[in-house]
């Protein structure tokens, strides 16, 4: 695909592609949906969640093998539901098959009272931070995730910043303290451990050196420290941490209007 290159959002028929997904997952675990942008989209029932995608990546002629984006939506404070299925949340994959030259939606509903469901680490490995992010800013858990904690937010914060129940004004969670037992909380916090991050301590009765490269000045446009394990010079393992880069610009867009909310996209 040249850089030039459009998608083609009708190059497979809707109903052919649900045709497809209802034979394998069954006609109740599949909901077509029209949308202004013509891309196919459908719901599909949690349980089958994986079924589907993994059917999307690797079975299905001309597959989408590439996870192009995921995020999640709280519909609880939602006006205007789209109707069946019924959702408290919404998880929203965007997949990309080279080989069609198109996108497929899969909406996933989830209910409060179960906001779980399989990770799919395991077929798309970048979903890892993706899944996380939703967890960080929803509190919807992934069964499975090889690392299943905050990416955005500090480890002890308390709540998921993007639910609709979530504080949008800083007056609205009271004055900030800092009493010394919440200081000594938040300094061990930010003890590292390597085990947290799937690395380990020593090897053959050697101990590695674990060196932190960052983070850069949180006045830059995201904060980037990267983690080297090192055995003597040599590099064994990286692993790089982005934390701290929500600014609540959503939380922002749900209290304004349009026009006073230009000012913040800068």
């Amino acid at each position: 695909m040249t850089a030039t290159a459009k998608i083609d959002v009708r190059a497979v028929p809707t109903d052919l592609l649900a045709g497809e997904l209802r034979e394998r997952l069954g006609t109740d675990a599949v909901t077509a949906q029209t949308t202004a942008d013509g891309i196919p989209t459908f719901w599909i029932a949690r349980e089958s969640a994986h079924d589907a995608l993994t059917y999307l990546k690797e079975k299905v002629h001309q597959p989408y093998r590439m996870l192009y984006d995921f995020t999640a939506i709280d519909e609880s404070m939602r006006a205007h539901p789209y109707g069946p299925p019924a959702s408290d949340f919404t998880l929203v994959y965007h997949l990309l098959s080279f080989d069609r030259n198109q996108y497929v939606r899969i909406k996933v509903p989830l209910t409060l009272e179960q906001p779980t469901i399989d990770t799919c680490t395991d077929l798309w490995p970048a979903a890892n931070w993706y899944e996380r992010e939703v967890w960080d800013m929803f509190g919807i858990r992934f069964r499975g995730h090889p690392h299943l904690e905050r990416i955005l937010m500090p480890k002890t914060w308390v709540g998921h910043p993007l639910l609709k129940n979530h504080p949008a004004r800083a007056t609205e969670m009271g004055p900030f303290q800092l009493p010394d037992e919440k200081q000594d909380a938040e300094q061990e916090a930010m003890r590292f451990r390597p085990e947290d991050w799937g690395m380990r301590k020593n090897r053959d009765g050697e101990d590695f050196i674990f060196l932190n490269v960052g983070p850069q000045h949180p006045g830059t446009h995201g904060v980037l420290r990267i983690i080297l394990q090192l055995d003597g010079e040599e590099i064994v393992d990286a692993v790089p941490d982005i934390g701290f880069h929500h600014r609540g610009a959503e939380k922002m867009g749900e209290r304004q209007t349009w026009h006073t909310y230009i000012p913040y996209t800068d």
